[in-house]
């Protein structure tokens, strides 16, 4: 499972035309995740105008929802979600909060104002990338793990958990599309006289900029 979403929960507010516009950011997995999310924010600012939404939801961005909480129809919600889109963002949650300052902004500038929230926040917060990793576990004779560290610096890897017995029992984990490769290199680096296989997968997080 491979994915963009925001680093962390967070947010940011910015005032325009004396209105203050809040935006709150999450990382959810559901749909329910994502309504409770924007009920609690409701309920911190239930004295605001509005309190609108948009989410998106799953690997493929299977699930877009969006809410103008009175704003009018397509001016909050929508430009929300597109800024999410063209960021390619998914298990993400967006709450923008207004409070209104007595001006007017018309249409175009609420749809501005809302995308800018949802923008300046995401920008504030940082983006990360989930990726998928294969484990490799490698049982090396000592004179083998010896010339192993040459082989991880050559790669850029780092070995996990090494454990010291007869033998030497360690792992590392590659990106999911290079494992065919460095199982390969692996076998030609150790003259096929290594014990190599695959194990367990991991996700980790990697920043964007």
């Amino acid at each position: 499972m491979e994915y963009k979403t925001i680093a962390k929960n967070g947010m940011d507010e910015q005032i325009i035309k004396k209105s203050r516009f809040i935006c709150h950011l999450a990382r959810v997995e559901t749909e329910e995740d994502a309504r409770d999310f924007i009920m609690q924010i409701k309920k911190e600012h239930y004295k605001a105008n509005h309190n609108c939404s948009a989410f998106i939801i799953g690997e493929k961005s299977e699930i877009k929802r969006t809410s103008d909480d009175g704003e009018p129809s397509g001016t909050a919600g929508v430009p929300m979600l597109g800024v999410l889109e063209n960021l390619e963002l998914t298990n993400v949650v967006a709450v923008v909060t207004r409070y209104f300052g007595g001006t007017k902004l018309g249409a175009g500038g609420l749809i501005r104002a809302y995308a800018s929230s949802v923008s300046q926040a995401v920008q504030a917060i940082g983006r990360i990338e989930i990726k998928e990793q294969q484990g490799i576990r490698l049982r090396l004779t000592y004179a083998q793990y010896q010339v192993f560290s040459t082989y991880l610096k050559n790669h850029s890897l780092n070995e996990v958990d090494p454990q010291f017995t007869t033998d030497v029992e360690t792992e590392i984990f590659v990106n999911k599309e290079e494992t065919h490769d460095i199982l390969d290199d692996l076998t030609e680096f150790f003259q096929g006289k290594a014990s190599i296989e695959t194990s367990k997968r991991q996700e980790i997080e990697v920043p964007l900029i």
